[in-house]
């Protein structure tokens, strides 16, 4: 078994984004919306921001109230749109229920959406022509050809089919010519279609879902899943990392594994903005 090190690949890549500020004719600006006091965005923008000035990209966070209305975050998207010192753009989720995250995010120019929430993106990202799709998959990919772990033709099996993961995730699979199932809570027989995949990626969050019974010999496992477990407060992944470990071919450790891909390639994005 190999150990897939996010850290690693992350810090890798850092070094790599430094050398391409330095031939930038024009720097980046990332502009991240965060509304209402959600404790776990208010983290997630402050890591952002930390690594938006160590690599030297311009970073302002706009914090709007809980209340605000739909026109009043539009008007905002729409005024950073126009700003053509703000290259890119990023809606911090979750936004209270009263707004409609994605008209707020289709109003987001798909040249500045870094995330690859716009339907535009979308759409390209289904063609094969995405310029941005969103960050986390994407991720998993880099930490799947930093280890040389070929996919063509192989059956990868993505449990999860979330906006932000399981379906981008599904297309850029596709796109590098894998045999993609994709599996959710309302698919039967779940560990028989697992026991056949060649690659497993697995966003469901549902702590140590995956057993070892459900894995082949040899897979390669792709734990997306971030989970606190409440007796302990420990951090756990969607799979049984201890029993899973010794049957497969590679696997990513939570936390280390593609958690630390998500923000550099976000990084990656918003210098793609300037270039």
């Amino acid at each position: 078994m190999t150990l897939i090190d996010g850290k690693y690949v992350s810090a890798k890549v850092k070094e790599e984004l430094k050398e391409k500020m330095i031939h930038l004719t024009r720097k980046p600006s990332l502009a991240v919306i965060r509304v209402g006091d959600d404790a776990a965005s208010k983290i997630y923008v402050n890591l952002k921001a930390k690594m938006c000035e160590e690599l030297g990209i311009n970073f302002t966070e706009y914090h709007l109230d809980a209340n605000i209305q739909q026109e009043d975050l539009m008007g905002l998207i729409h005024r950073l749109n126009a700003d053509e010192d703000t290259t890119a753009i990023l809606l911090q989720s979750p936004i209270p229920y009263h707004l409609n995250i994605l008209e707020a995010f289709k109003a987001i120019d798909p040249e500045k959406d870094v995330d690859g929430f716009n339907p535009i993106n979308v759409g390209k990202l289904a063609l094969g022509q995405a310029v941005f799709a969103p960050c986390t998959p994407v991720g998993v990919m880099t930490l799947l050809k930093e280890y040389n772990i070929d996919i063509e033709g192989k059956h990868c099996v993505v449990i999860g089919r979330s906006n932000i993961v399981g379906r981008p995730m599904a297309q850029l699979l596709i796109n590098s010519n894998a045999t993609v199932t994709v599996c959710h809570s309302k698919t039967k027989n779940l560990a028989e279609i697992t026991k056949t995949a060649d690659v497993v990626v697995v966003a469901i969050g549902k702590p140590h879902y995956i057993t070892a019974d459900m894995i082949k010999e040899g897979a390669v496992v792709i734990d997306v899943g971030i989970n606190r477990l409440p007796d302990s407060k420990k951090i756990v992944g969607d799979v049984d990392f201890e029993n899973v470990k010794d049957k497969c071919s590679f696997i990513t450790p939570v936390p280390g594994g593609v958690g630390p891909m998500t923000i550099i390639t976000l990084m990656g994005n918003v210098i793609k903005t300037a270039e």
